[in-house]
């Protein structure tokens, strides 16, 4: 297992994470993803740990706790082995005061997960989401409350927009508090649009980027081709997760069956090989159904893209921007290019 810094921290992680989205399946949504009960997941665990993955992702609102609680007992006696990130923002209950990121929320949040987990300290906590209402002075001197009083060791924040980020970094540094050292965002082959600010903005910053959804929702796990669509008793014939364009989606599964047979890999180990090897990525989050999806998974790690495989899939997954970038890009010579291939 290859292992990175989690952006400028001291925090090494492994580059693939295990998510427990698939743990629960307490509603419709989540069973979907997945039913994966106590045994199941203590299975998957020990897999995980033999091949040196050793960062466990999961969040309260994954099946309204159940992930949690599940994750926890999985873990059972390997605590010290292993790290665990979760998450909070998004709505529990009905409750006036059970989401957002205040100092009510975030301190009853913290409590509730190191409950369900049976942990005392949490490695890594997420904002799950940004939000508006509340200050991000009070979020951020909580959070740094929080990291004082032993209950979370590093801060992490997700689906932020960059100036959101930019903000909160900004009040960190203001005030000497904890900065986020990552940001989990969704990032794959047919959805770049990370590339666009919040990457450079990591760069910049010396944020580190946890990816969620690299196969874009199962859509680039090669079940749908130009004349095969999604079945629509399946996850991905159900549940549209995240938002792509087909004909890109097609032209890259072209490219990446193409790889996968010249190299003897899976489309999905391509796919998530192609974003290890980008800029500020220090970890992929990674999710399985059973035993033989997370083996598939570990084996996207070991082996590397060359550069010119690497340009065949950014060729065929090239996007149109949006306003401000078409225009910056019309002027290279004021930008900072990325760099083409992480090192």
């Amino acid at each position: 297992m290859e292992y990175r810094r989690l952006g400028q921290s001291g925090l090494q992680v492994p580059v693939l994470s295990f998510g427990t989205a698939t743990f629960g399946g307490g509603n419709e949504f989540f069973k979907a993803w997945g039913s994966t009960d106590v045994q199941e997941a203590k299975r998957l665990v020990d897999i995980c740990l033999d091949a040196g993955l050793n960062l466990f992702d999961t969040a309260n609102v994954y099946s309204r706790g159940q992930a949690e609680e599940i994750l926890g007992k999985a873990i059972e006696g390997k605590r010290n082995q292993l790290l665990i990130s979760t998450k909070a923002t998004f709505p529990m209950t009905d409750a006036p005061n059970d989401f957002g990121s205040s100092r009510q929320h975030l301190t009853e949040s913290v409590e509730a997960s190191l409950r369900r987990l049976g942990v005392d300290h949490i490695d890594i906590f997420h904002m799950h989401g940004m939000d508006s209402h509340t200050p991000v002075e009070e979020t951020l001197h909580t959070l740094d409350d929080l990291i004082r009083a032993g209950k979370i060791r590093y801060i992490a924040c997700s689906n932020f927009s960059g100036w959101h980020l930019m903000k909160s970094l900004s009040a960190s540094e203001k005030h000497g508090w904890a900065k986020y050292v990552a940001h989990q965002t969704y990032y794959s082959l047919v959805g770049r649009e990370l590339e666009w600010e919040l990457m450079p903005l990591a760069l910049d910053q010396g944020v580190g980027t946890i990816v969620w959804s690299p196969l874009a929702g199962g859509a680039l796990s090669g079940k749908i081709r130009r004349d095969k669509p999604a079945p629509k008793d399946s996850r991905l014939g159900q549940i549209s997760f995240v938002p792509y364009n087909s004909e890109i989606l097609y032209n890259v599964v072209d490219v990446l069956d193409a790889i996968g047979k010249e190299r003897n890999k899976t489309i999905p180990q391509v796919a998530l090989n192609w974003i290890l090897r980008r800029p500020t990525i220090s970890n992929i989050v990674v999710g399985a159904r059973n035993e033989e999806q997370l083996k598939q998974n570990l084996g996207a790690i070991g082996w590397s893209l060359t550069a010119e495989e690497v340009a065949r899939l950014d060729a065929a997954s090239d996007t149109p921007r949006i306003y401000p970038y078409w225009h910056q890009q019309g002027f290279p010579q004021l930008m900072k290019s990325l760099p083409a291939i992480a090192q």
